[in-house]
This record gives structure tokens, C-alpha cells and sequence, in this order.
């Protein structure tokens, strides 16, 4: 998809400086050390090779979507347009290319995370037509020996 401006297209490894140089521009941006290293993305890229995209413009990055699914269900991480090119279709842009590359392999369903704090990002998912979703609860664990060990003695604590 080109514009005059700018060109949606997958997203590569190769992308990674400009996509991390991204992410770290944007206040309130949640980058996580080990999902989001270049290892990281890489994985995440191997598994999902066709549903992440980038925005390119004047030579850069300017706009990003993390896009995988797990067989049943499509994700969207880390969605978000550098300032300067905000109001100008290109997240719009980006997120039909990842929704049509999820149905491409046959994903009828998909979900983002959005920061509560992220006025401007809820508002947009809003309206347009995303369903906030108020009947559950989002949980999250990290895995590494600690907490998964803590995890097992609580869980035995209890009876569980």
C-alpha cells in the first residue's frame, strides 16, 4: 500500500534500529527489555513472518504494528505513528494491513492491549467500530524460576 507520502509494508529484522529508535520517541511507550530486544522481535517476527508492519516516510520509520496469532485468535502489539505523522491515515493504514494479513491465514478474530493511559489510543480504537471489552480481567505473569517457583509454593499453600 503507498501513499504519496509514505508505504506500509511487512515488517523485517532488519527494521529493528529504526523500529526501536521508534518506539523509544513515543512518551509513555512500554518497552519491555527481553520481548523487545532485537532477539526478541526477531522471534516474534519468525512465528508471525507475514502480519507486522511498518510505516516508512522520508527515510524512516515512522509507525509500527507488532502483528501475530496464535492459530485461533490475532494480536496487535505495539501499535502506535510517530507524532509528527499522526492525523494522516497511516495507522488506519497499517492496521487494515495487518487485519488483512491475519484473514490471509485464516484468523477471524483479533485483539490489542492498550494502555489505560493512552487517551488518544483508546479513543481512536473506539471509534472506530473496536469493541472495549469491560467483562474480563487481563492478567499477566512473567516466566523465569522466581516466579514460577513462587508460583508453585503458593499455589501449594493453598491446596491448589
Amino acid at each position: 500500500m503507498d501513499t504519496a507520502h509514505y508505504k506500509i509494508r511487512t515488517m523485517r529484522i532488519e527494521d529493528y534500529p529504526g523500529i526501536y529508535r521508534l518506539w523509544k520517541s513515543i512518551q509513555g511507550f512500554g518497552i519491555r527489555s527481553i520481548d523487545d530486544s532485537r532477539e526478541g522481535i526477531e522471534r516474534f517476527l519468525k512465528r508471525n513472518p507475514a502480519t507486522s508492519v511498518v510505516a516508512e516516510a522520508d527515510g524512516a520509520i515512522v509507525g509500527t504494528i507488532l502483528c501475530g496469532h496464535d492459530g485461533r485468535r490475532g494480536c496487535l502489539y505495539h501499535v502506535c505513528v510517530q507524532e509528527a505523522y499522526r492525523k494522516q491515515g497511516i495507522g488506519k493504514a497499517m492496521a487494515v494491513a495487518a487485519m488483512k494479513a491475519l484473514q490471509a491465514e485464516q484468523i477471524n478474530k483479533v485483539c490489542l492491549i492498550a494502555f489505560l493511559e493512552n487517551e488518544v489510543g483508546n479513543q481512536f480504537w473506539k471509534s472506530v467500530g473496536w469493541t472495549f471489552r469491560s467483562d474480563l480481567n487481563y492478567y499477566d505473569f512473567t516466566l523465569n524460576e522466581e516466579n514460577i517457583t513462587r508460583f508453585n509454593h503458593q499455589a501449594e499453600e493453598k491446596g491448589l
